[in-house]
């Protein structure tokens, strides 16, 4: 019996080996198509007890994360060459100018930190940023094709995690070792913070971008790309949607409107950064945990909040998405092996 376990053993291995190999370039693909499904799973499930059709649930479901998350970044992708284009090198020279005649005194209680403001600004190179930008740009725009690629794939493996996920679901309980009881401990746990985790970011990315886009639209910007970018700004830690209204500020006061300059500034730091951040953002988690998610769930917004950062550092964009769902499993495992050392299981 023992050598025959061993045989099927070695056989499992070398075979799981050998499919690793395989769809070793889809890994990624996959990886993120199955965790935005386990988010999304509660919205599935909803629109599977409305429908009664798994199909449509499953079609359904894609079409809403198509155009809610993958519709942006076409629109920023197929704009990023007109903006390339269009870009005005004089602009550079008006910035740099305004900034080395820029003179602004500090309080005298910090009147001493004078000499360091005015050593910073002097080592601001415009010229070099704005060419730096440029060329990240230019090579966004080479590997559009590759990343329109991946988010079609992502799309069709998004479809059939939907469409299967379920089954999927059944079966590996049914292989697994342990009880069902305890194997939905773990996926209840990473499936419920993915889910939290996702709609925040999502609902917040929306809403802050919407705010934005409206302040861009009345300085007569086009303020659905704009809103767009600092959607996806607002998703990196710390600086956020500084990424936006600052450059925004500089290309206004470079053109002599100051007073557009302090009311974007004003507008992005009170209406977006200090009241939908810190009072509205609470809100919409409160609501995702309470309508939205099958089991409410506490979320640690520190530990998210570094999970997100580890995982934009190490993965990049999909990291949002990888951070946090590792950084679940991890925890969820710890839980479960607790478990099953008060059952003596281990």
């Amino acid at each position: 019996m023992n050598e025959h376990r061993f045989f099927l053993t070695a056989i499992f291995l070398a075979v799981l080996y050998s499919i690793i190999k395989l769809y070793e370039p889809f890994l990624m693909i996959i990886t993120i198509a199955s965790l935005l499904s386990i988010a999304t799973y509660n919205i599935t499930v909803k629109l599977y007890t409305l429908f009664r059709n798994r199909y449509i649930a499953a079609i359904l479901s894609t079409l809403l994360l198509t155009v809610l998350l993958f519709g942006p970044i076409v629109y920023i992708l197929t704009s990023i060459g007109s903006l390339a284009n269009n870009f005005d090198p004089l602009i550079v020279e008006k910035i740099q100018i305004y900034l080395k005649n820029f003179d602004f005194q500090l309080p005298s209680s910090i009147a001493f930190l004078q000499p360091n403001l005015t050593d910073f600004i002097d080592s601001i190179n415009i010229a070099q940023i704005s060419k730096t930008t440029l060329a990240y740009l230019g090579s966004i725009g080479k590997n559009s094709a590759g990343f329109l690629k991946d988010m079609f794939l992502i799309v069709i493996f998004f479809f059939f995690a939907s469409l299967n996920g379920k089954d999927l679901i059944e079966y590996t309980k049914s292989v697994m070792p342990m009880d069902a009881q305890e194997i939905n401990l773990v996926f209840l746990e990473v499936a419920n913070v993915m889910s939290v985790v996702f709609y925040s970011i999502l609902i917040s990315a929306v809403f802050q971008g919407g705010l934005f886009a409206l302040i861009s639209i009345y300085m007569g910007y086009d303020g659905l790309l704009l809103g767009i970018f600092y959607g996806f700004a607002s998703l990196i830690p710390v600086i956020g949607g500084a990424l936006m209204w600052v450059p925004l500020c500089a290309y206004e006061l470079a053109h002599g409107n100051t007073l557009s300059a302090i009311l974007i500034a004003l507008y992005s730091i009170i209406v977006i950064s200090i009241v939908a951040d810190t009072f509205v953002k609470p809100l919409i988690i409160k609501y995702i945990n309470d309508k939205l998610v099958k089991t409410p769930t506490k979320v640690n917004e520190l530990l998210i909040f570094f999970a997100i950062f580890a995982g934009l550092t190490t993965f990049g964009f999909w990291g949002m998405i990888l951070g946090p769902a590792i950084t679940t499993l991890f925890i969820s495992l710890l839980k479960l092996y607790k478990l099953l050392k008060e059952k003596s299981y281990v």
